[in-house]
């Protein structure tokens, strides 16, 4: 059964609620296509959510006769243009649409270092994740480390759930955050927000120009060795949450023949693309955080629904807000240096096992999925494609369907085109 919609966003995180309210506000039929079971995306789940959230989610209830909501569906496929396939709980779904949003967020970067795959070395966004479902880490010992504004918000929160962080390591250098911090001065929300969390963790040391060379264990995470300069140590403990800043989501906008560039989906001042009708908000057009993925979101709802002139009052907004997104990229902008922490027995591919040992002597991405089966496991490349970029410079090839896993009968089945060539 095909589903028939004006206007469908992927993604339910802030850009994608503030694109479905702002189109539905104009009577648009919309739905949202989310793999939570609930709206808010990374950023919004769990009990603790701010003021912000509760207030996107009240004006979609306001205008719910206009939106549908699909949760829990992942879009892996078009099977014919004008109509994206979706798997939900094992069966498949197809929804045609006539304008499309993409707010499909942003992942954690993750390198790769000895002793990385041990459990309980986790992400940073990861453990957080992982507390607000019920985790208890109470009592226990965690070491944060990474890059991006992310570290000091998972510490603060992982204090205030009990647990003992050791140690706050950033890899940046001190003047570098320095200047961040003076640069964000004058917003008063962004600095209000950053001495809260500077508070809550005031008696965790913190490490500028710091990163993880190891994690040591037997069959589980045991300690962790930073470096920072010419000094290195180790710490003993029990969760070491590493996550080097974000990477913008941009897989299925490429499968749909998007132009990105510089690893961000290129957008015109309406949000769209390079594809006619195909829209993208947040993160995948640049990590900014939430407040500029709302901005962008708003925009591309307005101009989806044909409403230019309310998406035209946010420009300066977005403007404003892209500075601080220019300013996160040149703040975290990743040491060199990471790049040769792998060891020959490093694994590199975790989905697939394959070792830097194998991958160093590859010319390219295609040549190491062709040899070796690196980014052809569960995730296709979703954590070792940009590490590789990072350490190799290598560039992943093209997308193709499934997105995601999926059944072969679902990806194989026909879309009922007859019922579609009636409605649009």
């Amino acid at each position: 059964m095909t589903q028939h919609f004006d206007i469908v966003v992927v993604g339910g995180g802030p850009a994608g609620m503030a694109a479905a309210a702002c189109a539905a506000e104009y009577g648009k039929p919309v739905v949202i296509v989310d793999d939570n079971l609930t709206l808010g995306g990374q950023i919004w789940r769990g009990k603790d959510i701010p003021a912000a959230a509760r207030k996107w989610q009240a004006r979609l209830d306001s205008v719910s006769a206009h939106v549908t909501r699909i949760h829990g569906a992942r879009v892996f496929s078009q099977p014919v243009p004008g109509v994206l396939r979706a798997e939900q709980n094992g069966r498949y779904l197809d929804i045609a649409y006539r304008k499309l949003i993409l707010a499909t967020g942003a992942r954690e970067r993750f390198l790769p270092f000895p002793g990385w795959t041990l459990p309980n070395v986790v992400g940073a966004g990861g453990l957080q994740a992982l507390v607000k479902s019920g985790l208890s880490v109470k009592g226990k010992h965690v070491v944060v480390a990474g890059s991006g504004p992310l570290l000091l918000a998972v510490a603060a929160y992982l204090q205030t759930h009990g647990a003992k962080v050791l140690a706050i390591c950033e890899q940046a250098q001190f003047s570098r955050l320095l200047k961040f911090v003076h640069s964000i001065v004058t917003d008063s929300g962004k600095l209000r927000q950053a001495l809260t969390y500077k508070m809550q963790t005031m008696s965790v040391p913190f490490y500028a120009g710091c990163y993880p060379v190891s994690a040591g264990g037997g069959k589980k995470f045991e300690s962790v060795t930073l470096r920072q300069g010419k000094r290195a140590w180790t710490i003993a403990c029990d969760y070491l949450a590493c996550g080097f800043h974000l990477v913008p989501n941009t897989e299925l906008a490429e499968f749909f023949g998007c132009r990105i560039s510089n690893g961000k989906v290129a957008v015109d001042k309406w949000q769209q693309t390079s594809i006619l009708d195909v829209y993208c908000a947040g993160e995948p057009t640049g990590i900014g955080g939430a407040e500029l993925a709302l901005v962008e979101g708003q925009i591309a709802g307005y101009a989806a629904a044909g409403q230019q002139d309310k998406a035209h009052s946010f420009f300066e907004e977005r403007a404003r807000r892209r500075k601080f997104a220019q300013l996160l990229e040149e703040t975290f902008a990743l040491d060199p240096a990471l790049a040769q922490l792998p060891q020959d027995e490093t694994l590199v591919c975790r989905c697939e096992d394959v070792p830097y040992s194998v991958l160093k002597h590859e010319p390219s991405w295609r040549a190491a999925k062709l040899h070796t089966r690196c980014g052809m496991g569960p995730c296709q490349g979703r954590i070792c494609g940009t590490a590789t970029e990072f350490i190799f410079g290598w560039t992943a090839g093209q997308v193709r369907p499934p997105i995601f896993p999926t059944p072969l009968s679902s990806l194989g089945a026909k879309p009922e085109l007859i019922e579609l060539q009636e409605t649009r």
